[in-house]
């Protein structure tokens, strides 16, 4: 299942926003993807952390926010009788800020039309597999359990569906035999690190195509270089 993909190809899903862009982060958790792009957000970056969002209290991510010196907030799903309304408090949020496009780094929430629609192609999440492989939760469990050997990370276009949406990069990790859960998701977790700043550059440098579920990166003006089906950083093996 799947939304918010044109039928046609898309010139540029960041065509007409602001540059810097504005983004908003919604969390869950401790905040390590989120840290990953507080750090890619320097003074010579295409894009600023303007607003980050938990709905989740007392998460490690709002003190991240708070050290980086982002406006922040607590947006408790609990506390709202319906997912509409949930989702209301989330985009006037957003829309306060000003904010241009979204990044779900740990974010644990399934988010609807109502929302998607208002950020067309213009929400990010990355996950901890190689969509469309293991959606969910506990993606490395699942591939431990499957027994195997690859699985990886996978930045994507959020649709209305469970890790769904256009691919926009992968970097594969290998899964090594005395691996369990935990440790192969902190393998996983350095490759997001990389991979989830990298493809938020390129969106906001203007260099990503979308057509239906494919996604091109265009070249880069000082090295050349584009990719199909993006699968970067390479394997690690670390």
């Amino acid at each position: 299942m799947g939304v918010s993909v044109p039928d046609g190809p898309l010139e540029d899903p960041s065509a007409g926003l602001r540059r810097p862009l504005r983004v908003g982060v919604l969390v869950s958790g401790s905040g390590t993807n989120l840290q990953a792009v507080l750090d890619a957000a320097g003074a010579d970056a295409p894009f600023g952390i303007v607003k980050v969002i938990s709905n989740v209290p007392g998460v490690r991510a709002l003190e991240r926010a708070a050290a980086a010196a982002v406006p922040s907030e607590v947006v408790d799903h609990r506390r709202f009788s319906d997912r509409t309304a949930f989702e209301d408090a989330l985009l006037s949020s957003f829309r306060a800020a000003e904010v241009d496009v979204v990044v779900l780094a740990g974010f644990m929430r399934l988010l609807t039309r109502q929302f998607l629609d208002a950020f067309p192609l213009r929400t990010l999440n990355v996950h901890p597999a190689l969509c469309p492989a293991f959606p969910g939760v506990d993606a490395p469990g699942q591939a431990i359990a499957w027994g195997v050997a690859i699985t990886g990370c996978t930045v994507h276009f959020v649709d209305a569906g469970t890790d769904t949406g256009p691919i926009i990069a992968q970097a594969a990790v290998p899964v090594h035999p005395e691996d369990d859960a935990a440790r192969l998701h902190a393998r996983i977790q350095r490759e997001e690190h990389r991979l989830l700043p990298l493809a938020l550059r390129w969106f906001a440098e203007g260099r990503l195509r979308v057509d239906g579920r494919r996604v091109r990166v265009l070249p880069d003006a000082d090295d050349g270089r584009a990719t199909e089906g993006a699968s970067w950083p390479s394997t690690s093996t670390r």
